[in-house]
């Protein structure tokens, strides 16, 4: 690991050299992609540093064991020694675990599809919650968010609703919420107090970059019409709504919530090139299967990864067993215990893959 670690810090160093050149912020996305690069191996650096520094007080402390004369600083020396062994434990794990290589789509845009499943009229309104969640998480992070689409329902939920996400690390931290959540609570509109059980897909899609997806003018079908609001009715006297049908695959999506044709078309083509980067990206992690299964989930919508009790203030994550009685905090976006327990689990299961 030694040798390993020291191949990081030099390559750490050239990094530095470079993002000071004068002329690096002519190639902006060559720039970006450097201070990724240094800002995980200096992380890196930094672990190693205070490894080093805990090794060297280690040898000292071990040092003064061998002073016979003097009881009392053997005794400090000894109680030394086993915090500093239990600190260098720690440094040499998460030092493991920030060698294993990053998912290169780690540092991606996100989209986000969160759509009523089964459940009627509460599954719409549960996808309002979620999208509430995931705002109010986003917001506590700095991030940006944007409606890209959005289908509401009669009752003030969504049949569907397409959001953008922007800022650092976003799949990072939200690629494990791909799946079905389920909601099981008593119903606005259930007089007899009882249980429903309701569940809702969510898709988070790594957003393309225009050197990602290359598409062809000639594959895509674009429609326009008139938007249409919860039951049908038209909420615009022009067509500015936009359906784009990509005829190889036979994706189709559709964006009315701008008044602009022009920009609905613009966001209409941004979660075509997210679904097509995706179908692209899987492929690769098909070829990489036996790597795959080591990891959480597999990013299949129809895996059923969480569950919220609402009666019981209950959230539960089914891919690592946590369980944790603090919906209400968790609905509200706060997302961090759970999140990092699903980082720390992956990474735990990729290090035993490594060493197996």
């Amino acid at each position: 690991m030694k040798a390993k670690l020291e191949a990081y810090i030099e390559r750490f160093r050239e990094v530095e050299q470079l993002v000071a050149e004068p002329d690096i912020h002519k190639d902006p996305s060559r720039y970006k992609s450097l201070m990724q690069e240094h800002a995980h191996l200096g992380e890196i650096a930094e672990s190693y540093r205070r490894y080093t520094e805990l090794t060297e007080q280690l040898e000292q402390a071990r040092a003064l064991l061998e002073d016979e004369q003097d009881h009392e600083l053997q005794e400090m020396a000894r109680q030394e020694v086993k915090q500093l062994e239990r600190d260098i434990e720690r440094l040499e794990h998460e030092l493991k675990l920030l060698l294993i290589p990053k998912d290169p789509l780690d540092h991606k845009n996100t989209i986000m599809e969160i759509r009523a499943g089964t459940g009627g009229d509460e599954a719409s309104l549960f996808a309002a919650d979620l999208y509430r969640m995931y705002s109010r998480y986003a917001e506590s992070k700095g991030w940006k968010t944007e409606i890209m689409s959005a289908s509401e329902t009669e009752v003030g939920g969504y049949k569907e609703i397409v959001l953008s996400i922007s800022g650092q690390q976003i799949f990072g931290n939200l690629k494990f919420e791909s799946g079905v959540h389920r909601v099981q609570r008593v119903p606005t509109t259930e007089s007899g107090g009882r249980i429903h059980t309701s569940a809702v897909t969510v898709a988070v899609l790594p957003e393309a970059e225009d050197t990602d997806v290359q598409l062809n003018p000639e594959d895509l079908r674009i429609d326009v019409f008139r938007s249409s609001g919860p039951g049908g009715q038209s909420v615009n006297t022009t067509d500015s709504a936009v359906r784009i049908t990509h005829e190889p695959s036979g994706l189709v999506v559709s964006c009315q919530d701008e008044k602009s044709q022009h920009k609905n078309k613009a966001k209409a083509l941004r979660i075509l090139k997210a679904r097509l980067y995706e179908i692209e990206e899987q492929k690769k992690q098909q070829e990489r299967a036996s790597a795959r299964k080591s990891q959480i989930g597999s990013g299949d919508r129809s895996e059923r990864i969480r569950t919220y009790n609402f009666p019981q203030n209950r959230v539960s994550d089914h891919r690592i067993n946590l369980t944790l009685h603090k919906l209400d905090n968790v609905i509200q976006g706060s997302l961090d215990e759970l999140i990092e327990a699903l980082k720390l689990s992956e990474q735990e299961q990729l290090l035993h893959s490594q060493t197996a």
